[in-house]
């Protein structure tokens, strides 16, 4: 597809060749930012992640954002070695070296660190946790309503990967992202082990039907911090907004739909499996919600 795009598209901007890197205490150019071969995150998937977004000199929600990364290393067993203090420091003194005041997308990752042997059990892991964090100028430039298309790979149950863990180990929604390219859609539409609309591949997923918001229950999909601020807002704001399960003929059926997330807060959503969502434009009750998702930003940068 020549108009191919993600939920991650943004504008380019040179000022990304040069970037500083943070890498285990040092800032580094782009370049020189290397881990092992032998790093449990590169080898197996063995971290966790998060992402932040900086809005007008403020890392918009930290704290909720340190809180998650914090829950999900203690989830997996995995001292950072370091206080959120010093982790936020961190964040902010890459922010410095790269000059960066808004429009910035930090990607923050801890893995248990390098091996000394090529095998799966965490104990081989002795040297300490590898933890960096890449932050690029990046603004959101989206051409049009995303397209997805459901796939059959589902967000499972949380005995084997709970889905609400931000994980390096990413490969199930990679897989659910190429089977939606290969039906010639944008990203995919995940259900969760019911049958029911969970989330995509990259994104939490909301629809719109006659006013009211709906979204999933939250059992199957990350817990986004977006998400959750959708949901309040629209509750402080009087919009009826239901967490439930619903299906694909409920989605079909919808006025609109939208996806939310760090990086574009709320997308709007055009087609889903070949069928057209509302007008094929970003719906009323989307382009509301960015609007006090926007206010929201602002009183917190403000």
């Amino acid at each position: 597809m020549t108009d191919h795009q993600t939920t991650h598209q943004a504008a380019e901007d040179a000022r990304n060749e040069t970037l500083l890197i943070w890498l285990n205490g040092r800032v580094v150019p782009k370049a020189e930012a290397l881990v092992s071969v032998y790093d449990s995150g590169f080898m197996l998937g063995d971290g966790v992640w998060e992402g932040l977004r900086l809005y007008d000199g403020t890392w918009a929600f930290a704290d909720e954002h340190l809180d998650r990364l914090f829950e999900a290393a203690k989830a997996i067993d995995l001292d950072i070695g370091m206080t959120r203090d010093q982790v936020m420091q961190a964040i902010l003194d890459t922010q410095a070296a790269n000059e960066m005041t808004t429009d910035a997308h930090a990607r923050l990752m801890v893995t248990r660190g390098v091996k000394t042997r090529p095998f799966q059990h965490p104990s081989l892991s002795q040297q300490g946790p590898t933890m960096t964090i890449i932050m690029e100028h990046s603004k959101p430039k989206i051409a049009r309503p995303i397209r997805l298309a459901t796939v059959p790979h589902v967000r499972g149950l949380p005995m084997t990967q709970d889905p609400k863990l931000n994980s390096h180990s990413k490969l199930n929604c990679i897989l659910a992202c190429i089977a939606a390219e290969k039906a010639g859609a944008d990203e995919a539409l995940m259900l969760d082990v019911h049958g029911f609309v969970n989330t995509t591949n990259a994104c939490n997923f909301f629809i719109v039907r006659k006013g009211a918001v709906w979204t999933s229950t939250g059992d199957y999909c990350m817990n986004g911090i977006t998400r959750q601020k959708v949901i309040d807002l629209c509750r402080e704001d009087g919009i009826e907004v239901h967490e439930r399960n619903y299906s694909l003929v409920d989605t079909y059926g919808a006025d609109e739909a939208f996806l939310t997330g760090t990086f574009g807060a709320q997308t709007p959503v055009g087609r889903i499996d070949g069928r057209q969502i509302g007008e094929w434009q970003q719906g009323p009750m989307t382009t509301h919600i960015q609007g006090l998702y926007k206010a929201l930003i602002q009183q917190k940068t403000g």
